[in-house]
């Protein structure tokens, strides 16, 4: 008998958007296709790329968490893959739960890849007591539907073990193995000189810790330096200059329009990691304090070195062996920080040696969870590749320094055709609510001039009831 087509395994990924979805800067700031962090796309976009296979399609949720779709999700997908980073925080409880109130109606799979939980450095876990019961209660749901719960390194193992849990794996974060097996890094310069390209990064919490002495210290001495923001508010403030986010208190990043990096245009924030991980292609060093920043340099061959301000950026570092020093040592000793004297300390032996092992530990886990890979069961990511080339993504958001005509009219094009979409809403939105209104009144007016539903449930039941009341009484005497 001939064989019938099998259909296409379907993955919902939690994920800002699709890897092929080109969408134009503005749009991107407007509707935050990032999530906030444009760290969040270099792991999803690699999970997307690795579970991709030809009996596979994946879909991105566009990171909504919405319980009253599960019952779509579980018509239409076969799993749901949730790849997350230090998703166990304080200030991240509110979205744990909408996502467990989601995963508890869903009958399909559901697989956690890399998440983390975020303490210090000395990981000591007693800032996460307050919101033990909703990681309990997420690790419980997902748990109830899949073999295991990937964790990005040793804390959040000991973490969830210490809760009870003891189906946890250490798989470190999916963004390593974008490219597979494949793990090159190599320094291309004996050492590095005033003249190297360097690439810095760090978060708004680390500058005010004391990274914008570090930052202002290496461009004095590397005049070549280019600083990578993450967050959609560095990216609003280089395009628009837009001040209005709380981040903007913080005027010593280089994001910021008062910085003088900004004004020599040295700052950069990448909406997509295909431009982000090729622009770092061209540079010889990369550090800070933003552990996907460093990623996407080690993924586009360039050594890199983190500066480690908390566990979850400490614990990955520890498992894929990538070269690191904690940041309160480095700022209390800048010049042991030098790019120079970090260039020459790093290592990669164990971060290349190793890859190998760790992808087959992923793919394991994969396995055991249902989920095939493409590198182990389809063209190694030769087809993602293939379409990424042909796709024109946007380049890195750059500060807006620009005066002429061109510039603003592009600008303000855009802001132009939004206010016609929200004048075409708004007239939308008006019409029903006349309608809505007009509804209002005419119940209104008929519950006025109808009897109350009580009083003729009391009508019918005397209508209905005398009569049956009779026949009934008229059938017991004639049995009696």
């Amino acid at each position: 008998m001939p064989q019938t087509d099998r259909r296409a395994k379907r993955i919902l990924l939690r994920s800002g958007k699709s890897p092929y979805d080109v969408v134009p800067l503005e749009e991107a700031l407007h509707r935050d296709v990032i999530a906030t962090n444009a760290g969040n796309l270099i792991f999803s976009d690699a999970a997307h790329k690795i579970l991709e296979t030809p009996d596979t399609e994946v879909v991105s949720n566009g990171i909504k968490a919405d319980a009253a779709a599960a019952a779509r999700i579980n018509k239409e997908y076969d799993a749901f893959v949730v790849p997350l980073a230090n998703a166990f925080r304080p200030s991240f409880e509110d979205g744990l739960i909408r996502l467990t109130r989601l995963i508890s109606r869903l009958k399909i799979p559901v697989v956690v890849l890399g998440v983390g939980a975020q303490t210090g450095v000395s990981y000591d876990p007693a800032r996460l007591k307050r919101i033990e019961p909703a990681v309990r209660d997420f690790c419980a749901a997902v748990l109830d539907r899949s073999a295991s719960i990937g964790v990005r390194g040793e804390f959040t193992e000991q973490y969830l073990r210490d809760m009870g849990f003891k189906d946890v794996e250490v798989i470190g974060c999916p963004s390593l193995f974008l490219n597979g097996r494949q793990l090159e890094v190599h320094k291309r310069a004996p050492e590095l000189t005033p003249g190297s390209r360097i690439a810095i990064n760090g978060s708004h919490s680390a500058v005010q810790a004391g990274l914008d002495e570090l930052i202002a210290r290496t461009h004095r001495r590397y005049p070549d330096l280019c600083f990578v923001g993450q967050n959609l508010s560095d990216a609003r403030q280089l395009h628009w200059r837009d001040l209005s986010d709380p981040n903007a208190k913080v005027t010593a990043i280089p994001t910021h329009p008062d910085h003088p990096m900004y004004g020599e245009d040295k700052v950069r924030v990448y909406i997509d990691p295909v431009t982000w991980i090729d622009d770092l292609r061209g540079f010889d060093f990369s550090f800070g304090s933003r552990i996907h920043g460093n990623i996407a340099a080690l993924l586009a061959g360039t050594p890199a070195t983190v500066l480690c301000g908390d566990s979850r950026t400490l614990e990955l570092c520890r498992y894929f062996d990538i070269p690191h020093r904690q940041l309160d040592q480095a700022l209390k000793d800048p010049e042991s920080a030098d790019p120079a004297r970090l260039y020459e300390q790093a290592d990669f032996t164990g971060l290349v040696g190793g890859h190998a092992e760790r992808f087959e530990r992923f793919t394991a886990f994969l396995d055991k969870n249902g989920l095939e890979n493409t590198f182990t069961h389809g063209d190694g990511g030769a087809a993602f590749e293939e379409r990424m080339r042909g796709l024109a993504f946007p380049p890195g958001v750059r500060p807006w320094l620009d005066t002429d005509a061109a510039s603003l009219i592009a600008r303000m094009g855009w802001l132009h055709r939004r206010v016609g979409e929200l004048t075409l809403d708004n007239a939308q939105l008006k019409r029903e609510l006349a309608r809505a209104r007009a509804g209002a009144k005419a119940t209104t007016k008929v519950a006025a001039a109808a009897p109350s539903t009580a009083s003729v449930y009391r009508r019918a039941r005397r209508a209905v009831g005398r009569p049956l009341r009779r026949a009934l009484q008229a059938n017991r005497q004639q049995t009696t």
